[in-house]
């Protein structure tokens, strides 16, 4: 009885943050590689793994905590359609990739996952931050470290530049101005 009721609860358990990369990398892979595929296939992968909410976040650090709910929800959404349109034109223009999988470290509701992401004769160190909401049990990312640079410090370093001259809505509105060139430029 015990076996088979710890057997079920593992067969239910959420997938580690290592399986969350592994299976996130595996499918964006099977559509930069398919003929014909699309950005918008590629976006709507990228959704299922990656918590823009969370990036939006944590990109914006005490000024989130300022916004209405309105004025939150507007900029996770035009961060969402940056930060895609800016992945699926890299992804789709790079081509198909090696990925090696390192080790995950897990702290509280806080995880890593390392990887060497190997194309042509380039080998980058590609590390994965991941977090679990309080209650919930799905991992998802935030934020990717590229050879040591992290695209979300990288955000929070333009965003403090930004508001300081122009406030938050001068970055909303260049932001979905940036969000527009790109997307034209995947049509």
């Amino acid at each position: 009885m015990f076996a088979s009721l710890l057997a079920a609860v593992l067969l239910t358990a959420a997938p580690a943050p290592l399986d969350v990369v592994k299976s996130g990398n595996t499918e964006v892979q099977k559509i930069i590689t398919a003929k014909g595929g699309t950005a918008e296939q590629l976006s709507k992968t990228v959704d299922r793994f990656v918590d823009w909410g969370e990036l939006s976040k944590r990109a914006l650090g005490e000024t989130w905590d300022k916004l209405t709910p309105a004025q939150r929800t507007d900029f996770s959404e035009t961060m969402q359609g940056l930060l895609r349109a800016s992945y699926a034109q890299r992804a789709l223009s790079q081509g198909r990739a090696l990925v090696q999988y390192g080790q995950q470290s897990i702290q509280g509701n806080e995880a890593t996952v390392g990887t060497k992401v190997i194309m042509s004769r380039d080998r980058l160190p590609v590390q994965y931050k991941l977090f679990r909401a309080a209650g919930k049990d799905e991992w998802r990312i935030y934020d990717i470290v590229t050879d040591d640079i992290s695209l979300l410090e990288t955000y929070q370093g333009q965003f403090r530049k930004i508001m300081a001259d122009k406030g938050f809505n001068g970055l909303l509105t260049t932001l979905k101005a940036k969000r527009a060139q790109l997307e034209k430029s995947l049509e």
